[in-house]
């Protein structure tokens, strides 16, 4: 074998591996919609995703009327949302409400995101159909290890079950 046929080989090789790669990248990318009237809770956010796997797309609404418009006007559709509950217009809790009303969206996982740990809030949540509530945390860390947590769950096959409805970081 001379060094020519040993270099075609190895490339050959290496592209495989290369598209191999890339197939299952894009099998693990999420499109992520996040609704939060706070533009900096936003940007920290898509900074902490970006960190984790920065092959996750994200798509940010500033309200709930601009979240309901998205999931009726596809593309994009979302693998998951993650909603806050206290914003101007439309409460979290009239867009989940909605969102599961949708036959478009109503199997969506929806997060819910929000600065209260309020067991009444929690509870109307889960009753709206959401499928998680975070507590939002207040370090860099705590966020990164919640956020990480709950986009290395399956969510396309496996649920969190009631008793991993309120997620916290310990």
């Amino acid at each position: 074998m001379n060094t020519n046929t040993l270099f075609n080989a190895f490339l050959r090789l290496l592209l495989n591996i290369i598209f191999i790669f890339k197939f299952f990248m894009k099998r693990s990318q999420y499109t992520i919609f996040y609704t939060d009237d706070d533009q900096d809770d936003q940007d920290f956010f898509k900074e902490v995703i970006a960190e984790i796997t920065p092959q996750h797309e994200i798509f940010t609404q500033n309200d709930g009327y601009e979240l309901l418009k998205v999931l009726q006007n596809p593309p994009p559709s979302p693998h998951i949302v993650f909603l806050d509950l206290n914003m101007p217009k439309k409460s979290g809790y009239q867009v989940l409400k909605e969102i599961r009303e949708m036959d478009a969206a109503k199997t969506i996982p929806v997060v819910i995101f929000s600065t209260s740990s309020d067991d009444s809030a929690i509870k109307k949540t889960k009753e709206l159909g959401a499928n998680m509530y975070i507590t939002k945390p207040s370090s860099y860390t705590e966020f990164k290890k919640v956020l990480n947590s709950v986009l290395s769950l399956n969510w396309e096959k496996n649920l969190p079950s009631d008793n991993e409805f309120v997620l916290t970081i310990n």
